[in-house]
């Protein structure tokens, strides 16, 4: 019989997605085989799995800690906003039609949640143990008739609620007592313990609200999970870039942050370089001191194109550009980066046709359809900043509407500018480390050896992740609580 556990939050990023990876990381190490779900995503942090379907990036990690491969019923229903209150709406992987926020949460929620539950009882019948995200706040009174992530998947189940609250914040008391005030009586009798995330300081002082907690509540409190510094696993909501700072290498890379920013854990590998000082800039003169300047993945490259004029980085990179500094280009920034860019249907915004920046001699062409796949790149041979890089079975992504004249070429480069497809280019360490390098000898800075092992990395903060988990989380009342 498959045991479930479901994590909850009072709010979104308090640690839900987190806290279900350590769970599958130390129910893995304890021999079961168990496997992480969530109902629905909103996000533009996303990932293509080998079957060409797209699904949210958080569950990759927890499907990689559980040592799984990620498929789509890990994550059936995945929404990435596009705009104007409307999102892409993907279901099964597969992008199903633009929905404005009240046609979705008004009518056609209740519809994907069939998937929602073709998707579980899949699971069930495979593994004997599934840890589940929740999204947000169970208690939003506004959307929970037709919520189809929080307590709609607990009831479903009957599976166990472990309410958590992020105290980093502050006011973690009051969420917690006010988030089971506003459920049901039902819900509330779902949720069968509280966790506090994200302390700093000494737990002793603590404990008086502990004491309050339980007897306010009349539920358990499992566990205070302690801040951890440098997690280094993916995440799923763009809030955490507030909370990406990197170091002060001498290499300077600005990540511009745009509306519509998509797939940004593709610089997270950069980010960990130890001569690397990575930041998202907001602002174009932020961009005057970069060696290196990346546009990244959108969700909409056309209204982030027209963004970037009206706030004028367009005429920063450009002049940036001019005056030698690299400037990279991923998925939609690379189509920013050519001559022009035509939308014949409409797709992404009323413009037909728009101007691209001129940098790289590709045009894009937007279709109805979008572009997923797993890639690899054989062999790679071009020149970059002066140097040569050259490689082999390059790994990586793709998730594009738009078709680009590309010459079979999957990486485009004219002097100090660059342009890819390929999401995850820089998660592959000989790769990263030349690109690096190509950039230390523009500014007269010896070549650095490639010493990282991304893959090797990620598997040590699982197991850090759990063992820190598992040291403050009363794991035994968690098994009876799971049955």
């Amino acid at each position: 019989m498959t045991k479930y556990l479901m994590f909850q939050g009072t709010s979104s990023h308090v640690g839900k997605s987190i806290l279900t990876t350590a769970l599958c990381r130390i129910f893995f190490r304890a021999g079961r085989r168990v496997t992480p779900f969530k109902a629905q995503n909103m996000a533009l942090n996303s990932f293509v799995t080998a079957d060409g379907l797209e699904m949210g990036r958080a569950q990759v990690a927890q499907a990689e800690a559980a040592n799984l491969a990620p498929r789509v019923e890990m994550n059936p229903v995945l929404l990435k906003p596009t705009g104007n209150a409307t999102s892409q709406v993907i279901i099964n992987g597969r992008a199903v039609g633009v929905m404005s926020a009240a046609a979705y949460h008004q009518g056609y929620s209740l519809k994907a949640f069939d998937a929602v539950k073709a998707a579980l009882q899949k699971l069930s019948a495979e593994f004997d143990t599934i840890i589940i995200e929740g999204a947000g706040s169970p208690a939003e009174v506004n959307l929970k008739a037709n919520d189809i992530v929080n307590m709609r998947v607990a009831k479903y189940l009957n599976a166990p609620v472990i309410l958590v609250a992020d105290i980093d914040r502050g006011g973690a008391l009051a969420s917690l007592v006010g988030t089971l005030e506003l459920l049901d009586d039902d819900e509330r009798e779902l949720v069968k313990g509280l966790v506090i995330n994200k302390f700093r300081g000494d737990v002793n002082l603590l404990l008086p609200a502990v004491d309050f907690l339980e007897k306010k509540t009349s539920k358990p409190v499992l566990g205070i999970i302690p801040f951890i510094e440098k997690l280094g696993i993916d995440d799923e909501d763009s809030v955490s870039l507030d909370e990406k700072i990197s170091g002060d290498g001498e290499i300077s890379i600005a990540v511009i942050r745009l509306g519509k920013l998509s797939n940004f854990t593709d610089f997270d590998s950069l980010a960990g370089e130890a001569d690397v000082n990575l930041f998202y800039a907001t602002t174009p003169d932020e961009l005057d001191a970069a060696d290196v300047i990346i546009l990244p993945g959108s969700k909409n490259t056309s209204e982030d194109l027209l963004g970037l004029r009206a706030n004028h980085f367009a005429e920063k990179i450009l002049r940036r550009a001019e005056a030698g500094a690299a400037v990279v280009g991923i998925c939609g920034g690379f189509q920013m980066l050519g001559e022009k860019i035509f939308d014949p249907l409409k797709t992404e915004s009323i413009h037909a046709e728009l101007d691209g920046l001129g940098l790289l001699p590709i045009q894009t062409t937007f279709a109805a359809e979008k572009f997923t796949r797993q890639i690899t790149l054989p062999e790679i041979d071009f020149e970059f900043l002066g140097s040569r890089i050259v490689g082999k079975n390059l790994d990586g992504y793709e998730i594009h509407a738009g078709d680009s004249t590309l010459r079979g070429q999957k990486i485009i480069s004219a002097e100090n500018v660059m342009g890819t497809y390929v999401h995850g280019i820089f998660d592959n360490d000989d790769f990263r480390r030349k690109f690096l390098n190509a950039v230390r000898l523009k500014k007269n800075l010896e070549p650095l050896p490639a010493t990282r092992n991304l893959r090797a990395e990620r598997q040590k903060n699982y197991e850090r992740l759990a063992r820190i988990v598992r040291e403050n989380l009363n794991m035994e009342l968690l098994e009876k609580i799971m049955g």
